[in-house]
This record gives structure tokens, C-alpha cells and sequence, in this order.
């Protein structure tokens, strides 16, 4: 165990509930739709409903986890606002929520899970975690899009495999863009955050160009500015800006909804939820353990709120 996991672990439960409950949509499916639905009411505001249980380690967590996204599917297009057909809210899901065992294992339940989501016409993307799960996932979002499935995937710039990930990629896919927040060893990942961030710019600039729909996912205001400046106005209608539900940037929303960057794009939250504190508990530890610089990101979003 590392010096920081043992720091975190140290954090009493009730604290790190506290820092969670801005960035965690409650902890039940109930709650994640009402919190979905209401950001829609306020601004219009997409969403994409995550349930926190990555990194399981028994076989009846899989299946509570495929038993949720289940109802969590159906339940969605009879939401007023976020489940109307051109508003609907997309589900995401981490490969590790359905193995116990090998990655191979998780194949099953997701792809289950995937055609449950075809049956209610709901979008899907299959997140992407650290180096382990980047070829499976690849492979099986490739494949299932291939396959006729609404099925969305991440590419994180931080990997150098990235470049030549994003030339895989089929035209006509959801591809969410992100720095990525696991740390890799130098060998396989960049370490100058400059670099992601321009990376970003560039690579979403490459896949719009291959006729994929690009999902910008940063807080980072001036990478996202120049984004909507330089590369956005190519195919305004296959783009789109999400954000992690909790993070405030109220001044940048204004100006998007305003036309300030000329250009209208899609905005979208992301919206984790939990079906106990728990879950929701382990998942800011985790998060806290990977990007030390969360904890400090927690406090200021925290007192920008108030």
C-alpha cells in the first residue's frame, strides 16, 4: 500500500461523503433520474447516468450491477425531458462493474446490457479505465458499433497509443475525449498536462475529420474555448461538451449558451450515482488515490458553490 492510498484511507467516511455529495447524484436510481431531470429543467442540460461499482470482487456484485443498468434503461425514456428521443439520457458503464475474474469475463453482462439498451433505445458508452481494460474496451465498443449497437467509447490523451487509437476508431461513433485520470508509468503515457490539453484540441480536430461524433470532456477553460474556436465550427452538429456533475463553471455555461464562442454545441453532465454511500465513498477515495490534485479541486468547487 502506498504512502498516499494510506493517507486517503485515513480520511474519515462521513468527510469524504461530505466532498462527494456535489459530484454523486444520490444513491439510488430514483435519485440519478431526478437529478438528470432537473438539470435538464434548469438549463438543458444532457446527462449521462453512471453507476459507481467499478472494481468488483464477487459474482453477486455483477449481477446487482447488470440488474440495475437494466431498470436504470428502461426507466429512462418515460422521464419527461431526459428521455424524449432527441434529448435522451445516455448510460455509461466501467468493464471492471461486471467481472470478478479475468476482463474476458465481463463480455457477458455487458454485452447483455447492450442489448437491453437497443431494446429502449438508449445510448451507451463503455468507459475506459486504466492500461489493462484499453485494448478490451476498444475492441468490444469497435465491435458492438460495427454491430449496428448504439455503443459510445473514451480515449484518454494522456497514452501515447492514443494517436494511433484514434485512426481504429469507425466513423459514425461516439468517441468521448479525455486527459485521463489514472497515472501510467512514463514508458507508456505523458506526464506534461500542456501536452494533454493540446492534445485534446488535436486529436478532436483528427476525429472529426473521420466522420466521428466528438465528446469533449474538460473543466479547463481555455482548452475548451479553443476548441469551440479552432475546431468545433468544422461539424458543430458531431460535437458535444461534458462536464462531471458538482464541477461549477457557470460563467463558461453562460457564454456557450449565449453563442459567445460562435458556435452551439451540445453540453452534457455526467452524472454518477451510487445505490449506497458506500460505493459512493469508495469511489472519491479511488478518484483521490489517482489524482492527488482532486482533493484540493474538491475544496474549491466546494467554496465556489457557496
Amino acid at each position: 500500500m502506498s504512502l498516499r492510498s494510506t493517507w486517503v484511507d485515513l480520511i474519515p467516511g462521513p468527510l469524504v461523503r461530505y466532498f462527494a455529495r456535489p459530484y454523486v447524484a444520490g444513491d439510488s436510481i430514483e435519485s440519478a433520474l431526478e437529478v438528470a431531470a432537473d438539470r435538464f429543467r434548469q438549463n438543458g442540460s444532457l446527462a449521462t447516468l453512471d453507476l459507481l461499482g467499478e472494481d468488483v470482487t464477487t459474482a453477486e456484485q455483477v449481477t446487482r450491477n447488470v440488474d440495475i443498468y437494466k431498470e436504470l434503461i428502461e426507466r429512462i425514456p418515460a422521464q419527461p425531458g431526459i428521455g424524449e428521443a432527441a434529448t435522451r439520457a445516455s448510460v455509461s458503464l466501467k468493464p471492471s462493474a461486471f467481472t470478478a475474474g479475468s476482463r474476458d469475463d465481463a463480455r457477458r453482462p455487458l454485452v447483455e446490457i447492450v442489448r437491453h439498451a437497443r431494446e429502449f433505445a438508449v445510448p451507451l458508452t463503455i468507459d475506459m479505465e486504466d492500461r489493462n481494460w484499453t485494448d478490451f474496451t476498444l475492441d468490444l465498443s469497435c465491435d458492438l458499433f460495427e454491430q449496428g449497437f448504439d455503443v459510445g467509447t473514451v480515449v484518454q490523451t494522456r497514452l501515447q497509443r492514443t494517436r494511433d487509437d484514434l485512426e481504429r476508431l469507425p466513423a459514425g461513433m461516439r468517441v468521448r475525449l479525455v486527459i485521463g485520470i489514472y497515472p501510467e508509468p512514463a514508458e507508456i503515457a505523458i506526464t506534461s498536462k500542456v501536452e494533454m490539453k493540446r492534445r485534446m484540441v488535436d486529436y478532436a480536430a483528427r476525429l472529426l475529420e473521420r466522420g466521428i461524433f466528438v465528446e469533449f470532456a474538460t473543466h479547463d477553460e481555455a482548452t475548451l474555448a479553443t476548441f469551440l474556436r479552432e475546431v468545433a465550427p468544422a461539424a458543430p452538429d458531431r460535437c458535444e461538451i461534458q462536464m462531471l456533475l458538482g464541477v461549477p463553471r457557470f460563467d463558461f455555461l453562460r457564454g456557450l449558451a449565449e453563442g459567445r464562442f460562435g458556435v452551439t454545441v451540445g453540453f452534457r453532465r455526467y452524472v454518477p450515482f451510487a445505490v449506497g454511500w458506500e460505493d459512493a465513498t469508495a469511489y472519491l477515495r479511488r478518484r483521490m488515490v489517482e489524482n492527488p490534485g482532486m482533493s484540493l479541486l474538491v475544496l474549491r468547487n466546494l467554496w465556489q458553490r457557496r
